[in-house]
């Protein structure tokens, strides 16, 4: 059985970003594991109809709850690394984060847990945010350094070694799933059918970025469960309104204009040629030639890190 864990922050994550590809990847048989860094607890809630009292006094619990939900709509394992919500910092000038919050941890510490579920499920891929979090929420930061410092950690013995026996992943992605192609063919698609875009205001300021649109390496075609990405994303109902933002661009839109979720390709230790349309490429190969996706670990030789 191959083997996929994603690292995210918060409860939610897992379903607003790669979703989709998560449960095409389950559906085939793909045994998938998420990591979550933080219970969320100072998460906004972005629901009007959640915004109560009762559900802010108990907003740690309740999101423990809905990742529950998500967890079963999206058939995975997951684990939460134990470590405490930043908050998202706003104002001019912004606050310090609060003491004690991941954000502020040392990430050797941070990422021990990590390591340890790594070399316990032994995944072949891994997945993260890039080095801007996908987006500056200073939680998404410290998740990106923490995933790859576990990646380049759980393969060496001399590095936690009272935290299991080493595995090294094969394969490192970071999510790229909100760029301007995708939200412009979105809006573009909408306006032609007579329909108002959620994203015309946004688009009107946002200028496009050839680096950062090249740094897409891998498009995982998942229209098909599409579906079942927005029950997991509706399941977090203190940060996903029904009526809201997410959902302003019917399913058959996206289906027909953007039916992939797209990663870009950050490290390799094996073979595989570029662009790419599936998470394990070069992987599955590996795993036909050992006859045994155990024996994966084989690729993983010293020196030759590096997409």
């Amino acid at each position: 059985m191959l083997r996929l864990m994603h690292v995210h922050a918060h409860p939610d994550d897992e379903s607003s970003k790669g979703a989709a590809s998560t449960a095409r990847y389950v559906a085939e048989g793909v045994d998938v594991h998420v990591a979550t860094c933080t219970g969320g607890e100072r998460g906004s809630i972005l629901n009007p109809n959640m915004d109560r009292p009762d559900v802010l006094a108990n907003i740690a619990e309740i999101r423990r709850q809905e990742m529950d939900a998500a967890r079963e709509i999206l058939g995975i394992k997951q684990d939460w690394l134990g470590w405490v919500d930043s908050g998202f910092p706003e104002g001019d000038p912004k606050p310090p984060l609060p003491e004690g919050c991941f954000a502020l941890m040392d990430v050797e510490e941070a990422a021990e847990p990590l390591v340890r579920l790594v070399r316990e499920f032994k995944p072949h891929v891994m997945t993260t945010y890039d080095e801007n979090g996908g987006y500056p929420h200073p939680d998404h930061i410290m998740c990106h350094k923490v995933a790859v410092h576990a990646f380049e950690a759980a393969g060496d013995p001399d590095r936690y070694p009272d935290s299991g026996e080493p595995w090294q992943p094969l394969k490192l992605y970071y999510h790229h799933s909100f760029h301007y192609a995708r939200f412009k063919a979105l809006n573009d698609e909408m306006l032609r059918r007579g329909l108002e875009s959620p994203y015309e205001e946004r688009l009107r300021d946002w200028k496009p970025d050839p680096v950062h649109a090249a740094r897409v390496t891998t498009r995982v075609e998942c229209a098909d469960w599409f579906a079942v990405r927005d029950r997991a994303l509706i399941a977090h109902a203190t940060q996903i309104d029904p009526e809201g933002f997410w959902f302003a661009v019917p399913l058959e839109v996206h289906q027909q204009v953007w039916p992939t979720e797209d990663y870009e390709l950050a490290r390799s230790l094996v073979e595989t040629d570029l662009p790419e349309d599936d998470l394990f490429a070069g992987v599955r190969e590996l795993a036909d030639g050992a006859g045994d996706p155990d024996h994966l670990e084989d690729a993983a030789r010293p020196g030759t890190m590096g997409a």
